[in-house]
């Protein structure tokens, strides 16, 4: 399939006093959400469900990550979430650490089903 790369969008997440990588996890895809409201299916005359929409998240415990729950906050296209070594878990003087997730986002399509 020859996917094409339409869109990238970042977003950052954060969790403050639970050490909630999920949480901080969607909030970074939210995030980036929310930067960008193209409507790529659209413009490409394609349907919305033919979107491919990569996802990477970084956060410093991916194990801690559940993706299912990331999965849910898109409400169409083949999603694919990996998730990788990254963001910041940075220290407090008492209870959990704050955690950062970072997410890249990125919205690609099978350009040959449309013009083939």
């Amino acid at each position: 399939m020859p996917k094409t790369r339409v869109l990238t969008e970042f977003g950052m997440g954060s969790s403050l006093r639970r050490q909630d990588y999920t949480q901080a996890a969607k909030r970074a895809l939210q995030d980036a959400l929310w930067h960008n409201s193209i409507n790529m299916a659209e413009l490409f005359g394609f349907p919305k469900e033919a979107m491919i929409v990569d996802v990477e998240i970084a956060v410093q415990q991916p194990d801690q990550v559940d993706i299912s729950t990331l999965s849910e906050v898109f409400p169409y296209g083949q999603i694919t979430v990996s998730v990788g070594h990254g963001g910041l878990d940075i220290p407090r003087p008492t209870g959990k650490p704050t955690v950062i997730a970072n997410a890249a986002i990125s919205v690609s399509f099978d350009m040959e089903k449309a013009h083939g």
